[in-house]
C-alpha cells in the first residue's frame, strides 16, 4: 500500500470523524448559556462612537 492511499483513508474515516466533533464542540461552545454577555458586548463594539464616526477627528484638522 504506498502513502497517498494510507493517507486517503484516513482522511475519508476519522478524520472526518475528528473534524465533526471540533465542529461540534465550537457549536456548542459558543452557544452555552453563559456566553451571551461576551457576544452582545462583541456586538456592539462598531456603535460604541455613535457620536462621532471613526475618522471624524482626522476630517476636522485638514
Amino acid at each position: 500500500m504506498d502513502t497517498y492511499s494510507i493517507l486517503r483513508e484516513f482522511a475519508d474515516s476519522w478524520m472526518l470523524l475528528a473534524m465533526f466533533g471540533f465542529f461540534l464542540g465550537v457549536i456548542l461552545w459558543v452557544l452555552r448559556p453563559g456566553s451571551r454577555a461576551t457576544y452582545a458586548e462583541t456586538a456592539g463594539i462598531p456603535f460604541r462612537n455613535e457620536q462621532s464616526p471613526a475618522g471624524a477627528d482626522a476630517k476636522k484638522e485638514a
